[in-house]
């Protein structure tokens, strides 16, 4: 069974007390400031790079085609569908004129086949955008990531002021005890 008051008090840093240095005052308002970075610039940074990886791939879907074209070169076949070769194709771009160029295109495949390439507003072959639903996936990662990333400075940078404060107590310490710990001795002989 418990007895006693508790001894433990929240903010005590700020509270008037005998014991406390101009250092724990310093300390409290270094925690405070650390919890609203944490909580404000971690949420702003993952929001930030959410929004701009989100307008990335929007940019991606809007300026990207899908253009069919004829398979030039047989793909060798393999134990997977989602086994992605790299294989000639030729298409017509918007102009009329006939390109040709290398993409990954599905396994199995024989020359003269039908596929579905990506271009560019150039009509350069590029990657398929990806689809709304993967963006949303990988923006909200990048935001996390983002967020994680300036909590991490944050907590790092923290980390280094409490240990250059705690280094700085600990030599007031000594410094106070070279002035009081001869008082408190007393000769044997």
């Amino acid at each position: 069974m418990r007895t006693g008051r508790r001894t433990k008090r929240w903010f005590w840093r700020w509270r008037s007390n005998p014991l406390r240095r101009r250092i724990d005052v310093l300390e409290a308002w270094l925690v405070l400031a650390v919890c609203a970075l944490v909580a404000v610039g971690g949420t702003l940074a993952g929001a930030v790079a959410a929004l701009a990886a989100d307008r990335v791939f929007a940019r991606q879907r809007a300026e990207r085609t899908a253009v069919d074209a004829v398979l030039l070169t047989n793909t060798p076949a393999a134990a997977s569908n989602s086994y992605r070769t790299r294989a000639e194709v030729r298409w017509t771009g918007y102009d009329g004129s006939v390109h040709t160029g290398t993409t990954l295109v599905g396994s199995g495949k024989n020359a003269g086949a039908r596929v579905t390439i990506w271009t560019n507003a150039q009509g350069s072959l590029v990657t398929a955008p990806p689809s709304r639903e993967t963006a949303a996936v990988e923006a909200g990662l990048l935001g996390t990531g983002a967020a994680l990333a300036v909590t991490g400075l944050v907590v790092g940078a923290w980390g280094v002021t409490r240990w250059c404060l705690d280094r700085r107590r600990i030599g007031e310490w000594g410094s106070e005890w070279d002035l009081v710990g001869p008082q408190w001795g007393h000769k044997t002989s």
